[in-house]
């Protein structure tokens, strides 16, 4: 059978037989008593999910764990070695430091441009055309940011007219300065892919704050102000610990964001000139290398450095409870 006729064999057979499921079900509950019938009917129900998710994901999250431990050609275990490999060497360091880079850089402008936009836009009578202009970037895939911002960056050396955007207006306001390598030159990469990054994802910050915003009761704020509060003061003591809790969802989808970043990276340097992150050195290892252990390895790894981010998320929101 071809991929095509495969794919939609199975996207037509899923949903066809979960409804064929459910419809079997109720008919047999029908049929049972009541009480018994509610208590299985709970299990009618959530039975192709839990299916779906066993298979989908916790069976492919064990699997992985598995063969990090594995040999290369998955014949036997050896351990914490591939561990100790991915953790010593120079490659997955930088990209470790890389991903920290990310993390703080990426995740800390975000969530500030994310607040300044929606707290100044909330007082201004254009605000949807500035959540508009904002929103858009969103609406284009990581893979077609990085084509876009590939012609913005691009770099011809000096002398020769610049096709790069950024590069147009750099030498065009001083004519004696020398173009920008930005995407590799080591000094500049990861500062321009965390820009594309930025710009991709602020308009999102901005639409979930503006919606915490929103829901702030105007009436705090004014007392607050008759009182003779200074609006910084009213950002601060009053706005912002009112909006806390979802300034942690933003900081908590951008820090995983940051964490698995990967097609911008892919699509504009591949790795190179010290840009790589670990989905870069993963996706190498699996498809280039042909080394599914060591991928295996990264991946738990990747997966491990979200642990933390999640118990911080559990705390603070068992506190608010």
């Amino acid at each position: 059978m071809s991929p095509i006729m495969l794919a939609v064999f199975a996207g037509l057979a899923v949903p066809i037989g979960i409804l064929l499921y459910l419809l079997l079900g109720e008919w047999i509950l029908r049929r049972v008593r009541p009480r018994a019938a509610r208590a299985w009917r709970v299990v009618l129900w959530l039975a192709p999910a839990a299916v779906l998710l066993l298979v989908t994901l916790l069976y492919p999250l064990v699997r992985t764990v598995v063969m990090s431990f594995q040999r290369a050609d998955g014949g036997g275990f050896v351990g914490l070695d591939n561990y100790v490999s991915v953790l010593t060497r120079a490659e997955t360091l930088t990209a470790i430091r890389n991903n920290v880079l990310w993390l703080v850089v990426f995740t800390a402008f975000v969530t500030l441009v994310g607040l300044i936009v929606a707290t100044l836009a909330d007082r201004v009578p254009y605000e949807r055309v500035v959540r508009t202009v904002i929103v858009l970037p969103t609406a284009i895939s990581f893979v077609g940011a990085g084509v876009i911002w590939g012609f913005v960056y691009a770099y011809k050396p000096p002398g020769l007219p610049q096709t790069g955007t950024l590069n147009a207006i750099w030498t065009g306001l001083s004519p004696t300065a020398d173009p920008v390598a930005w995407l590799t030159n080591e000094r500049t990469v990861n500062g321009a892919l965390i820009f594309i990054g930025i710009w991709m994802a602020a308009g999102l910050a901005t639409v979930i704050l503006a919606a915490a915003i929103k829901g702030v009761p105007i009436e705090t704020l004014e007392a607050a102000r008759i009182d003779g509060a200074s609006e910084l003061t009213v950002f601060f003591r009053i706005m912002l610990p009112q909006i806390a809790t979802t300034v942690v969802i933003v900081i908590t989808l951008m820090a995983i964001s940051a964490l698995k970043v990967f097609d911008i990276i892919y699509v504009l340097t591949n790795g190179n000139y010290d840009s790589q992150v670990l989905g870069t050195e993963m996706y190498s290892e699996m498809f280039s290398s042909q080394n599914n252990a060591t991928a295996s390895a990264i991946a738990v790894v990747l997966l491990l450095a979200t642990v933390p981010i999640i118990l911080v998320n559990l705390r603070f929101f068992r506190e608010k409870a």
